[in-house]
């Protein structure tokens, strides 16, 4: 009936009337763009010595089990690789095509792109839920193999580390934290003598939340993955999450 209408509308032409459906599917998916979309998949590629990901989100996961989905949040991974997180600028035709489509807030989230220097490894995680990648992981290593790097972003994946080490945290989030530890420890009613030493211990437990070489490693957690990897090098790591 749509067809009917846009033909009508344009007098048989149907250049004429494949524009119009498109600009009204496009008004039609900007009323959209206020409604949560929490679901989506994420893709991951790697080819050679690059990785990528890319998060696309949509408002169901019955949408984000589709394979018209699935398939584009694919070929904008391979895109990043090919060219550069920029160039999914080049697919904005098929994402609006998408939500006309699919008839929901479809959105795209974070994109990754990892290129591995010469003689380090790289290597990924991606779990999968549903049919679909919700949670993906690139680590690139040094003095690594594969095996352990592998090792290494399924604990990323698991344990959602937001800094490397302790030196790549802020000093305001530092410090931030270090002053709502000293009131919550004040509130408990621990020696005025004792607070210091109290929150600098909760300070070293915040590091080992936050900071991958300092956290207990998920497959062993008598060990820190600092000790784990030894003599290799984490140099960086990225986390793509539904949700």
């Amino acid at each position: 009936m749509d067809c009917k209408k846009a033909l009508e509308e344009n007098n048989g032409n149907i250049d004429e009337a494949k524009q119009w459906l498109r600009e009204k599917g496009l008004a039609a998916s900007a009323k959209r763009d206020d409604r949560e979309n929490n679901q989506g998949v994420v893709a991951l590629v790697i080819r050679g010595n690059v990785g990528a990901m890319a998060k696309l989100k949509c408002e169901t996961d019955f949408v984000a089990g589709s394979d018209a989905f699935k398939a584009e949040a694919e070929a904008l991974a391979n895109l990043i690789i090919d060219k550069g997180v920029a160039a999914v600028a080049e697919r904005q035709e098929q994402l609006d095509s998408l939500k006309i489509v699919l008839k929901e807030n479809i959105d795209l989230g974070e994109v990754v792109r990892i290129e591995a220097a010469a003689g380090n490894v790289i290597d990924s995680y991606l779990h999968i839920q549903g049919g679909r990648g919700v949670n993906g992981v690139l680590v690139e290593m040094n003095g690594a193999n594969e095996e352990l790097a592998h090792d290494v972003a399924v604990h990323i994946a698991f344990a959602r580390p937001k800094y490397l080490t302790k030196a790549d945290v802020p000093e305001s989030v530092v410090a931030a934290e270090r002053a709502t530890l000293e009131v919550v420890t004040r509130n408990e009613g621990k020696p005025e003598q004792a607070i210091a030493k109290i929150v600098d211990g909760r300070v070293t437990g915040f590091f080992k939340d936050v900071c991958l070489l300092e956290q207990p490693y998920a497959k062993d957690d008598k060990q820190s993955v600092a000790s784990v990897i030894g003599a290799a090098k984490i140099i960086r790591f990225a986390q793509v999450e539904i949700g």
